[in-house]
This record gives C-alpha cells, structure tokens and sequence, in this order.
C-alpha cells in the first residue's frame, strides 16, 4: 500500500511537470529611437533649447538612453556652419530631426526631404519658406513658431507708452537671421504709424556690440529694440551693460534679456515652445507625417518689466502698464 501510494505521488508530479507552461521567451528589448538636434546657440554644450525639449519628452514618458539617443549639433553662433552640420545629421539617419530657429530649421531642410523635420523657435516659418501653410504644412517639416513678426509693432508701442517722447529708436539686428530682414520690415512700418524715425544697427557677432552702441549714440537713438537672435541671447549680459553705460531703455524679444537687465520685453516664451516641440516628436515617432501636422503659433505673450533698470534710467513706469505686466523684477 505504502509503495502504491508512493508511486502514485510520482507519476502525478510528473504529469504536472509536463503540463505546466514553459517560462516565456525573454522580450526583445525596447527600440531605442535616433533623434537628431540642430542648433542656432552660441555656446557649447545643449544650453537651454535642449534641456526644455528633454524636459517635454520626459513629460511624454520617454527617457533619454532608454528610448531614444540625442545627436545634438550647436553651430556655437556661427550660421555658416548650419548647413555642414546638417548634412553631418542626415548622414546618421535619426528618425527625426528637431531644429531650433529658423536659420537651424533652413538648414535642416536644404540638408533631407525625407527625415522627418520638427522646428522649435522659428519666426514666421511660411514667409521663411519652411512651410506651405500653417494648417498644411507640406513636405517634411512641421512644428512651434515661437514668434510673429507683426509682434514687431506691439513693442514698439510698449516703448511709445513707457518714452511718450521718444521720437528715435535704434533697432539692433543681425542681417545673417533670415527673420530679421520680414521684422525689420514690420518695424518700418509701425514706426511710420507712430511717428518714430527707425536706426538700423547691425550686429553679426558679439565683436561688433561696442560699434553697434556707438553708432547708436551717434545717432541719438532714445531706445532701443533689440531682435530676437541666438548671438543676442548668449552675450544678453554683456548687452545690458552696454545699454546701461549708453543710457538705452531697451524692448527685448524674451524673458531671459530683462532678467539679465533689459527693461522690457513683450513676446512668447521661448521654453513652452520648445517643450512643445517633443510633442510633435512624440507624434512622428508613432507614425504621424509632419505634412498631416498643423504648425503651431504662439498664443499667449509675456510682458517682463525690470523695475530695477526702470529706476537706473530714471524712468517711471505707469500703474497701468505694472499692473499689465505677467512679471516685474524688483
């Protein structure tokens, strides 16, 4: 009986062990997606466009080296450098190509018709030529416009209400922008509407600031509007000190000008933008085609006041402009 018994105790655990299911197959690891990155900025390293675009690709639940590897390229300031950097990007054949401003998403474009293109931070991307149309992209590109030329105007009136006598403003752009040719345009045409007389100063490298302010002091500009411009941006420091020693209440185009001590700046931000760009990304990677993509246009604009450099230049701004104001630096 006992034997019995024990025999039948074996037979029943091999049975089970012959039924029971096999372990499963170890899956095949995630696939790690090649995205590409191409960048207007002055300075080395990812800077501030890249660090906002991971942050919205992490929001989206994608984790750099574990779903995807950044080929980031900056041209450190230098355009000219866009389009070698372009063909250098194509050559690793990412999945997409994310492209910060519009000389970066130009270059991009003239480098493939065929990677998909996200621009970040570009100007007005159909009079770039960039797209077709905003609700039809076209092509391979799509994305964030960060800024609308007609924008232009708004500041200088902003300028007008803070200096009601200003009746000369210089404009400081670097004619190697391709936006800045439609906004000084733009510009030309508000200054006519209120009475003020424009002073095109140019500005290709951070060399050429201390000429820049000369000739602005010669010309006896009483503001100044400053355009939006990666050479701007990173020497944004080095501007502020010479519109201080030039006594210039100066407009900016983002936020980062009047916290390094501009006066006032009206526009989008630049960050949301750029986080809004890893949406896009998201998308494509998921099988979306950029001409199917509507172009975004910013939405919402902030007005900085730095009160601080208002009471250096012994300016006094009205309640109802503080109080229209989304930040005032104190």
């Amino acid at each position: 009986m006992r034997r019995t018994i024990i025999r039948f105790i074996i037979t029943c655990a091999l049975g089970c062990l012959c039924v029971a299911p096999l372990a499963p197959e170890a899956q095949p690891p995630t696939h790690v997606h090649r995205i590409g990155a191409l960048s207007s900025q002055a300075t080395p390293g990812r800077g501030p466009f890249a660090e906002a675009f991971l942050e919205g690709m992490r929001a989206l639940g994608y984790v750099e080296g574990q779903h995807f590897v950044l080929e980031y390229r900056a041209a450190a300031g230098h355009y000219e450098r866009l389009p070698a950097l372009a063909a250098e990007l194509v050559q690793l054949k990412p999945e997409v190509i994310v492209a910060q401003g519009t000389p970066a998403a130009l270059a991009a474009k003239a480098a493939t018709t065929t990677i998909p293109i996200v621009m970040v931070g570009v100007g007005d991307p159909v009079e770039s030529g960039l797209v077709a149309s905003l609700a039809r992209p076209g092509g391979n590109i799509t994305g964030v416009s960060v800024s609308i030329p007609e924008l232009v105007g708004k500041q200088l009136e902003f300028l007008k209400d803070v200096l009601p006598t200003v009746s000369r403003v210089a404009i400081l752009w670097n004619p190697t922008n391709p936006t800045h040719a439609l906004m000084v345009r733009e510009a030309d045409v508000a200054a006519q509407r209120l009475g003020v007389q424009l002073h095109r100063v140019e500005a290709r490298s951070p060399e050429a600031f201390d000429s820049a302010f000369a000739a602005m002091t010669s010309a006896h500009a009483g503001a100044l509007l400053v355009l939006v411009d990666n050479i701007f941006f990173e020497h944004r420091r080095r501007l502020a000190e010479l519109a201080a020693m030039s006594h210039l209440p100066t407009m900016h185009q983002g936020r980062a000008l009047v916290e390094a001590g501009g006066l006032i700046s009206y526009w989008a931000s630049a960050p949301d933008g750029w986080r809004r760009g890893a949406t896009y990304v998201d998308k494509i990677l998921k099988g979306a085609k950029p001409a199917d993509l509507p172009v975004e246009q910013p939405t919402r604009f902030e007005l900085v006041i730095n009160l601080k450099t208002a009471q250096a230049l012994g300016i006094t701004m009205s309640l109802s402009l503080l109080m229209l104001a989304d930040e005032v630096i104190k």
